[in-house]
């Protein structure tokens, strides 16, 4: 079997999976690929790929012209880049692998502290010789609005609330009880957005979500609110998001996830001082890529045996 891993970009896979027990030809691709013709051209031949969550899209248009292609792993329990209906059609099995979400839980308040104390400007002001230059805001007594209390909204809440922070959450379907199970409090989307000092993006993209912190979302924020989002980039409008973060209608942005990944070197986001940016690092830990590499290995190797597992529906 040829297998092809993608999307290495610290160049690690091997050391996280026992790939030698498949007696297998594997190939490890670190870099990202340009476009699907790229996708198609590189993949030729592989049998099993090993997709790093959703780094590189597999629409229908791209399954249709890998005949080679038999099994595709994704990493993760969920990947919205794969066209899962088109790959059944072409006789591909996409299986998952398992995952948690702490680390991203954690880097989502590794966002949230870093835009709070100003730490990308000290960090380089020391680095440069110099001393304090920014004055920052203390998070105890503030208000955290949770956009979608799911698993990691709800962890986002707790974590809030040890910093003594007041939490409130909306989403579609939040009720009242459910938020209180969490010692959150529900309140109207335009509530959420008009009282939060730091508002966190939990919710997964999807038709209804696609957008939906847009210019008049960004506006009834507070001028000195922080927005934070480590979900998925297309739940905020970018463009919106840059003409609000240009003209300080908010304090500022805190961001691990963009419209493109990578995102590139000329953007607009990159230029601006109150915007903390960080490369999708919310997954990216050696715990999650021990179980992402390590049941990878489990799904190709149950896939030799003719007994796929963690089959994506």
């Amino acid at each position: 079997m040829k297998i092809a891993i993608l999307d290495d970009y610290q160049n690690v896979a091997l050391d996280y999976g026992d790939w030698d027990s498949l007696n297998a030809d594997v190939q490890v691709f670190t870099e990202p690929f340009a476009d699907a013709d790229e996708v198609v051209a590189r993949l030729a031949g592989f049998e099993a790929v090993v997709a790093m969550r959703e780094r590189t899209r597999f629409p229908a248009a791209v399954l249709d012209r890998l005949p080679d292609l038999k099994l595709l792993v994704s990493t993760g329990t969920r990947n919205a880049a794969i066209d899962v209906p088109a790959a059944r059609r072409n006789g591909v099995v996409v299986c998952a692998t398992g995952y948690s979400g702490l680390s991203t839980a954690e880097h989502t308040w590794a966002l949230i502290l870093a835009a709070a104390r100003n730490l990308p400007a000290e960090f380089r002001s020391m680095r440069e010789g110099g001393w304090q230059r920014t004055v920052g805001i203390t998070l105890h007594g503030r208000t955290l609005g949770l956009l979608g209390l799911g698993r990691l909204g709800a962890g986002a809440a707790r974590i809030g609330q040890a910093f003594g922070m007041e939490t409130i959450a909306w989403s579609q379907n939040l009720t009242p009880e459910k938020a209180a199970e969490h010692g959150v409090t529900a309140v109207s989307k335009e509530e959420l957005f008009a009282r939060a000092d730091v508002l966190s993006v939990h919710l997964v993209l999807g038709d209804r979500s696609r957008g939906l912190v847009g210019a008049a979302e960004l506006a009834a924020m507070k001028p000195t609110a922080l927005l934070v989002n480590t979900s998925r980039g297309p739940i905020v409008d970018e463009a919106a998001l840059v003409d609000a973060l240009r003209r300080k209608e908010i304090a500022g942005a805190a961001l691990d996830v963009y419209d493109v990944e990578p995102l590139p070197s000329g953007h607009p986001l990159r230029t601006l001082d109150n915007a903390v940016l960080t490369p999708h690092l919310g997954y990216v830990a050696h715990e999650v890529y021990q179980v992402f590499y390590r049941d990878a290995v489990e799904d190709i190797a149950a896939y030799q045996a003719g007994k796929p597992i963690r089959v994506m529906e």
